[in-house]
C-alpha cells in the first residue's frame, strides 16, 4: 500500500511557520530532506574556509554560526515530531535561538566538523520521518504554545533549511562564487 503524506494545511502549525512550509516543493517531505541534504552539504563544502568566519553586518551571526543553528532547530523540531508521532501530547516549550546561537562554541569548530554534523543530524530526520507510521502524520501536539502536527513539523525543517540557505546565499556570499 502506498502512503502519500500530503501537505499540510494552514490550521496544521501557527501562522509565523507558514512561509518555511511555502518553500518546500510538493508533497513529499522526506524526498525533500534527502535532496536537500546531498545539495547543502556539496554547498557547505564550497565555502571558502576564510568565510566561515564571515559575518555580513556587526552583530550577525557567522556561517558557523548559522549552519549550527540549522543544525540545532532541525534537532528540535525531530525531537517534536518523535513526541508528537508517539502520541505524547505533552505541550513542549519553544527555544530561544538568540541564547543557543552564542552559547553553541560554532566558532570554535572546524567547518568539517560542522559538515559531518550536520549530515547525521539529517540522516536521523530522514529515518525518523521514513519510518513514522502512516497515523502518525496527522497528529498535533502543542510547542511553543502553538498546535502543529508532525506532517507541518517535516515540512518546516525542510524549508527552514531552504530560508537559511537563502540568506547564506543572498548575505554571505553576495559574491556569487558559492551556493550557485
Amino acid at each position: 500500500m502506498s502512503f502519500t503524506i500530503g501537505r499540510p494545511t494552514a490550521s496544521e502549525s501557527a501562522s509565523f511557520y507558514h512561509a518555511y512550509i511555502a518553500n518546500v516543493p510538493g508533497d513529499d517531505p522526506i524526498a525533500q530532506l534527502k535532496q536537500a541534504s546531498r545539495e547543502t552539504v556539496t554547498s557547505f563544502q564550497e565555502i571558502p574556509n576564510p568565510k566561515w568566519d564571515f559575518r555580513y553586518a556587526p552583530g550577525k551571526w557567522t556561517v558557523k554560526e548559522l549552519v549550527l543553528h540549522m543544525i540545532d532547530a532541525e534537532r528540535i523540531f525531530a525531537y517534536r515530531a518523535l513526541r508528537f508521532g508517539r502520541n505524547d501530547m505533552t505541550p513542549l516549550p519553544g527555544f530561544d535561538q538568540d541564547i543557543f546561537v552564542p552559547n553553541s562554541g560554532a566558532n570554535t569548530r572546524s567547518p568539517e566538523s560542522l559538515i559531518k554534523e550536520y549530515q547525521h543530524v539529517r540522516d536521523t530526520s530522514i529515518q525518523l520521518f521514513k519510518h513514522l507510521p502512516n497515523e502518525a502524520w496527522d497528529r498535533v501536539g502543542i510547542a511553543s504554545d502553538n498546535p502543529v502536527s508532525v506532517r507541518a513539523i517535516a515540512f518546516i525543517i525542510a524549508g527552514h533549511e531552504l530560508h537559511h540557505l537563502r540568506i547564506l546565499k543572498e548575505r554571505y556570499l553576495q559574491d556569487g562564487s558559492h551556493l550557485a
